[in-house]
């Protein structure tokens, strides 16, 4: 197992190809996948278009990726992002989670994601960290406020089988390497 990055309370390794069934699963929980406007993701898919593209990342990027996360005790509670988007500016990169619901409101997305935007400021060209989900998603918007991401905007995106509460937008949250920098320095 190669170990990522360590916390406290959570181990981030690579995913490897044994990691198919834990995918699955995390994908196939209708509450986990509720403000994602995805279905359960089929083990095909799974096999031979994500799990891939998760491993394609450790070879091309040492500091961005996909992660599984596990507890001290090596349960699987699902994984983080920190990564790229494509077209975004140098030095600008995507936080993102997903967890099993036996994990949530535990800490977990916080600790994480307090981690990665760590790692990224000290030790990666980072110079800014965004996150986004649907304005109901008020879990998720906590956890970037802990994170100290600040909202940046809410936008429209249009689909074509609209979730619950889209009606209400999308919001992006963002924290620059500067404001990290104020509030590490403030012990904050």
């Amino acid at each position: 197992m190669h170990v990522f990055l360590e916390t406290e309370r959570l181990v981030l390794r690579r995913f490897t190809e044994s990691d198919v069934d834990n995918l699955v699963e995390l994908d196939s929980d209708p509450e986990v996948m509720r403000y994602l406007d995805a279905a359960a993701t089929p083990r095909s898919e799974v096999e031979h278009d994500i799990l891939p593209r998760f491993l394609w990342y450790y070879e091309n990027f040492p500091h961005y990726g996909f992660w599984a996360a596990e507890d001290r005790e090596g349960r699987f509670l699902g994984w983080f992002h920190f990564r790229p988007n494509e077209g975004a500016p140098d030095g600008e990169v995507e936080l993102g989670y997903r967890l099993r619901k036996s994990a949530w409101g535990k800490g977990y997305a916080t600790e994480g994601s307090l981690a990665l935007i760590e790692l990224g400021f000290r030790e990666a060209a980072v110079r800014r960290v965004t996150a986004s989900t649907m304005f109901v998603n008020s879990g998720s918007r906590r956890v970037m406020e802990k994170c100290g991401l600040r909202h940046v905007r809410t936008y429209h995106e249009e689909h074509e089988n609209p979730l619950p509460g889209t009606e209400h937008g999308e919001v992006e949250y963002a924290l620059t390497k500067e404001e990290w920098l104020l509030t590490s320095a403030a012990g904050g």
